[in-house]
Parts: C-alpha cells; structure tokens; sequence
C-alpha cells in the first residue's frame, strides 16, 4: 500500500497543491487522477462520475498536464505546440504560446514558428521547453489541470516566464499542482502536506504557517524540495 487514507475534494476552478519530500505519494495521487494505473481500494469521481467508467482517451482528453520532463518530438515549433489541438489554427497556436509567454522566445528562433526542432527539442534550454509544454496544455483548452512544476533547472528569469504562463493557464481551470518551491503554491485554495502516503495537513498557506507544524517547518526552513 503506497496511499493510506487519502480523501481529498477539489471544487471547480480550485487549486490544489501536493507539497513534501520525495517519495511522499505527491506523483502517485496526480497519476492515479489521470489513471496512469488504477487503484485496487477505493474511488475518484470526476463530476461524481467513477473514473474507472470514463474511457482513459475521454478522460485524459480533459486533462492537461505539463510534467518536469517536456517531450518535444521533430516537427516545427508551431507543430509541437499543436499537438495540443491538432485542429488548431495558426492564429490559435500564436495565442497559445503568448498566454504560456513562449512567444518572445518563439519569435527569436531563426525561423520562428517554422523553426524545425530535432532530438527532443535540445537545440532549446530546459525553461525554453517548458515554456512550449505549457502552450501545448493552453491550446487543448482542458477544463482540469495538472502540473509537475519543476522550475529547479531553469534560471530566475526564465523561472518568471514559466510561473507567469502556468498562472495564465491555470486561471479558471481546476488545478492539481505538485509544488517543488513552496513560494510558487501560496496562493492555491488548498495545500495537501504528504509523508510517507499521508496527508498529515491541510489547509491554505496562512492557517498552515498559523499551525506551526510541518508545512511551517519546509517553508521557513527550506523552499525547495526534491
């Protein structure tokens, strides 16, 4: 048993935050909303709806996430950012990538959006693909959202950029996001702290940090986690 006791409700257009040390359970619940696996106990309802009754490509198809590792694949900028929303015109995929602040970079490229990407996209920095991964998450326009919201690799500036478009995006989206530097998960309406499998708080920032317990603890003592 990897989750004990989990009971968790996200309303529409909430944000929700998983903080704690590495092997806490944070990857395994966003895995299990999105049935990467199934759960042998227990039920997920999605608009009261079990989601082993939704067919994963109609479940995932509501679902946008944007992961620690971006996959870009050889095609031009703008069809990677289409991806997303094979249907979607020029004028949306430029929209996109300027709600995910892509587009200053974007329109730097030798070709711009016909700028041809090849190896997983490594002529691009690590901010540069997460910039895209999240303008492939704005054009498939999902209701329900879930971020792996590394920004460790990537410098200050950049790290603005990618926290500026994720904001963007998750702006009237349900949100499940696994926070890596606490400073980035204040504002979400709550925040699940894990150990070992457990949610042992939960609350907003204000009433955790009134509590004095662990979630204290990481925020004043270290903002970043593993």
């Amino acid at each position: 048993t990897i989750l004990h006791n989990i009971k968790l409700y996200a309303e529409p257009g909430q944000k929700v935050a998983f903080v704690g040390s590495t092997g806490a359970g944070k990857t395994t619940i966003t895995n299990l909303i999105n049935r990467f696996y199934d759960i042998q106990d227990g039920k997920i309802k999605y608009d009261g709806i079990n989601i082993n009754k939704i067919k994963k490509a109609d479940l995932r198809r509501s679902l946008g996430i944007v992961l620690q590792d971006t996959h870009l694949f050889t095609g031009t900028v703008a069809d990677n950012i289409r991806y997303g929303n094979l249907n979607a015109t020029d004028e949306e995929v430029a929209k996109a990538a300027k709600l995910a602040n892509a587009d200053g970079f974007i329109e730097r490229l030798p070709q711009g959006y016909d700028t041809v990407l090849t190896g997983d996209g490594s002529n691009l920095s690590q901010g540069q693909r997460q910039l895209l991964a999240i303008a492939r998450a704005a054009i498939a326009d999902p209701p329900v959202l879930i971020l792996d919201e590394a920004t460790s690799s990537i410098d200050t500036r950049t790290e603005h950029l990618v926290q500026g478009g994720m904001d963007s995006l998750m702006y009237g989206r349900t949100t499940f996001v696994i926070a890596h530097r606490l400073s980035t998960v204040r504002n979400s309406d709550a925040i699940m702290v894990l150990e070992q499998g457990r949610i042992i708080e939960r609350g907003s920032h204000e009433s955790l940090i009134a509590k004095a317990g662990k979630y204290y603890q990481l925020y004043t003592g270290a903002f970043e986690l593993e």
